[in-house]
């Protein structure tokens, strides 16, 4: 069994023993310590001891120290060792990484095992460089994550940034941004903080511009404190209590000294890395005191200016005069935490990092090799490299310690609130957390009713560059600025947005429309040309007027059938012809109503035969009175059409030819229900879509040639002499008739849904109309008005007048 032995741990410590965070860490170390060589099983007769060696700004009083340290004389000597006490199994150095650069650049020459207790930093893992330095702090990579969902957990879009301006503070920069942007999260402005030592109380004007001259109202410090020390000092000088202040780390507030009744770092958020309680560490700081630890001049010099004890310079220590029971919790807690910090929670996991490696060490040296009695194990501090790399246990607070960077997990971040108002109180209380392990959606979570804003702010500040799009409104970005500065512009037609910043509108679907504020999309109402609908109602009261007076018509011309007035221009066509209008008046009640496949089939067909037989019976009554009375020769011809009755078959040729046209129709392309949904804003129209729009235009031509070759034959036989020549009135009927659907053409185009099928049925309605009111109107005015007109007497002393003038 060896026999006991003392083994060194040194460490260095960056700054002056003056900042109590940095003495907890002393603190932290020497309990450790204590907690290891209490316990038996740990490490047996193998004593912890310990060196601390306060680090002075500047890399080459670094340097200096080191030397000194190294060569164990009052003066550096390289690469020799003159002291005679064993030399320091490793070195703990932090918490800034700049100091642990330095360090680790000399060390790295001895492959001396170094542990660093300061935040973690991907160059210091860089292996090339720094072989023999291991970090203990967990991986912050997942920092910016964090910082980002804090960003949107709030709809914080639009922060400004302070970084520290070296290596580590450009990396951030760069994977922070990409970050931002990749969740919508904009820089409103970077300002690189430059450290410039023994100047902390001064800072550049343009950092106060950029802080005061900018809209946002959210600012991320991404830095420790030593390094924006000057910031921060500033920043409290401004009073700017309007901003909210995101730090990433946790902060000594007692560097931060002023006599302000209000604290501008009052309701900061600051990401804490996530620790347990460490048991009993309190305790330890409580009873820590100059009686207790009487090697430790820095307890005593503490107790002489806290609680006035008296003091001798020469050997620094307290002799008498002190309050009984003083102690380090009576401090106020602005002052000294008596909760374990960030760096005092790495050096406490580093001591026990070591000495697991020393114990790991010496059972492989008793298994491995043999020792003579009593003789004492010697060993270099680079053999203990190998263990250190593989060293993982729990620590007593249960947290996992992997001192391996490539198997360190991501750290967790506890997100603390700085509560400062009245200024002095100094407390961070803990609202939060952030896992970057938990599932998707869960990684942050807060406590709302516990957070406390900067001072006069009440409700969530807000921290935008243009104010939200509301529901019913898109973004457009400006012209030359960040993404998240915009204007707010309206949907189009019959497109919505139904959330808050959205870059484009949504478009209804056809059988939808967009509400009036354009947030959401309405079904549409199935409508079509009705009978309830008021211009429904009035086109069937037209349809059954018009057809009702035509077959009262046709019942004055039959009970009148035998006047003469009746019997001319063939009365068998005026009665074809008003049974025609009669059909053609009731024509329009196919297009009223819910449309069938029956109804858009028979529409037009309908149309077209019925206004083909009417126009061929206007033809036949035409040819009639031509081949009556302007055939001058006499001869068979002539005889034969008159009694052979040949205007009579021009209405079955007609009409046969029109049954072929709509017989083509219906094989190639017949008219079908279709929907119109772009006609009417809230409605999708039920119409008729007539399948080929060639066959329709087909017919319509065909009935205008129809009308035209009617109205030319009328023309010629319109200056006849005949008593009842009729022909003057055909021809003008023929002329409107053409007038009519001539003007429906570009009516028709111009309208869309139930208008354009409505424009249709007063076209029928006018075109039958004019044709019975020219043609049949002037024989009832003398039917039913002036019936001695219409006489074989009347007439033949119209005819005895006419050639009493003509002789004359």
């Amino acid at each position: 069994i060896p026999s006991p032995q003392l083994n060194y741990l040194g460490i260095l410590v960056t700054g002056s023993f003056n900042c109590f965070r940095n003495y907890q860490c002393i603190l932290a170390m020497m309990f450790a310590i204590e907690e290891i060589n209490s316990n038996p099983y740990f490490l047996p007769n193998i004593t912890l001891g310990f060196e601390v060696q306060n680090v002075p700004e500047g890399q080459r009083s670094t340097m200096h120290n080191l030397f000194v340290s190294l060569s164990g004389s009052g003066y550096a000597i390289s690469n020799y060792r003159c002291a005679r006490e064993i030399m320091s199994a490793a070195v703990l150095t932090g918490p800034s990484w700049a100091i642990s650069e330095y360090i680790g650049t000399l060390l790295d020459l001895y492959k001396f095992p170094q542990l660093t207790f300061g935040p973690f930093d991907t160059t210091l893992s860089e292996q090339g460089r720094f072989s023999s330095l291991y970090q203990v702090a967990h991986k912050d990579t997942s920092l910016k994550l964090g910082l980002v969902s804090l960003m949107l957990h709030f709809h914080w879009i639009w922060v400004g940034l302070f970084i520290i301006d070296d290596h580590k503070g450009a990396q951030i920069l760069s994977d922070l941004r990409n970050e931002m942007e990749k969740n919508g999260v904009c820089i409103a402005f970077v300002e690189m903080i430059l450290v410039i030592r023994g100047s902390s109380l001064t800072t550049p004007l343009k950092n106060q511009v950029q802080i005061l001259e900018s809209s946002a109202n959210v600012i991320i410090i991404y830095g420790d404190t030593d390094s924006l020390l000057s910031l921060i000092v500033n920043i409290k000088q401004m009073l700017l209590t309007w901003k909210v202040w995101v730090l990433t780390s946790h902060w000594d507030d007692s560097k931060f000294f002023n006599y302000f009744l209000l604290d501008s770092l009052h309701g900061a958020l600051v990401f804490s890395h996530h620790k347990e309680d460490m048991i009993n560490f309190t305790d330890f700081i409580q009873t820590a005191s100059p009686f207790k630890y009487p090697q430790d001049t820095y307890l005593h010099v503490l107790w002489h200016l806290i609680f006035n004890c008296s003091f001798l310079r020469k050997d620094c220590k307290i002799v008498d005069n002190c309050l009984p029971n003083a102690s380090l919790e009576l401090l106020p807690h602005n002052i000294f935490d008596m909760a374990m910090s960030e760096e005092s929670y790495n050096v406490y996991n580093a001591v026990y990092a070591v000495a697991h490696s020393l114990h790991e060490m010496m059972l492989n040296q008793i298994q491995f090799q043999t020792h003579g009695k009593g003789k004492e194990m010697v060993f270099f501090p680079w053999q203990l490299h190998p263990f250190l790399k593989n060293t993982q246990f729990i620590n007593h607070a249960g947290d996992p310690v992997v001192l391996d960077w490539k198997r360190k997990s991501h750290a967790e971040y506890d997100i603390l609130n700085f509560w400062n108002f009245p200024e002095g109180l100094g407390l961070n209380v803990k609202v939060g957390t952030f896992s970057p392990n938990a599932p998707e959606g869960q990684k942050l979570s807060l406590s709302y009713h516990m957070i406390q804003w900067a001072t006069g702010i009440t409700e969530t500040p807000q921290s935008l560059c243009s104010e939200s799009c509301d529901p019913g409104f898109r973004k457009t970005h400006q012209e030359g600025k960040a993404a998240c500065c915009f204007d707010c512009t309206p949907c189009p037609e019959n497109e919505i947005s139904n959330e808050t910043d959205v870059d484009q509108c949504v478009k209804c679907p056809e059988t939808h429309y967009a509400n009036t504020k354009k947030s959401y999309c309405l079904q549409k109402r199935v409508t079509f040309l009705a009978y309830d609908d008021p211009l429904g109602k009035t086109l069937t009261f037209m349809s059954l007027g018009f057809s009702s007076l035509t077959v009262v018509v046709l019942g004055v011309f039959l009970k009148h059938s035998d006047t003469p007035i009746v019997k001319a221009n063939n009365q068998h066509l005026s009665y074809i012809l008003l049974i025609t209008l009669t059909l053609c008046f009731l024509c329009p009640l196919l297009y009223i109503g819910h449309p069938s496949t029956v109804t858009c089939i028979l529409q037009q067909n309908t149309f077209g035969l019925l206004f083909t037989v009417a126009l061929s019976t206007v033809m036949a009554k035409t040819l009639t009175v031509l081949i009556a009375f302007k055939i001058t020769t006499p001869g068979r011809m002539r005889r034969w059409l008159l009694i052979a009755r040949a205007p009579n078959f021009i209405i079955p040729i007609c009409t046969l030819l029109q049954v072929v046209l709509s017989g083509i129709w219906l094989a190639t392309s017949p008219p079908f229900i279709d929907k119109d949904v772009h006609s009417e804003h809230a409605h999708i129209i039920i119409i008729c879509n007539k399948g080929s729009a060639v066959a329709f235009y087909c017919i319509l031509g065909y009935l205008g040639i129809l009308a035209l070759g009617s109205y030319l034959m009328a023309f010629l036989s319109m200056n006849l002499p005949e008593t009842f020549n009729e022909a003057k009135f055909l021809a003008f009927s023929m002329l409107v008739f053409c007038s009519v659907w001539v003007s429906f053409l570009p009516v028709y185009h111009s309208t869309k849904g139930k208008v354009m099928v409505a424009m249709e049925v007063l076209s029928i309605l006018a075109s039958s109309t004019l044709l019975l009111g020219i043609i049949f109107a002037p024989k009832c005015y003398i039917i039913l008005l002036r019936p001695e007109r219409n006489s074989l007497h009347h007439i033949r002393e119209k005819t005895y007048a006419r050639r009493k003038y003509l002789t004359t």
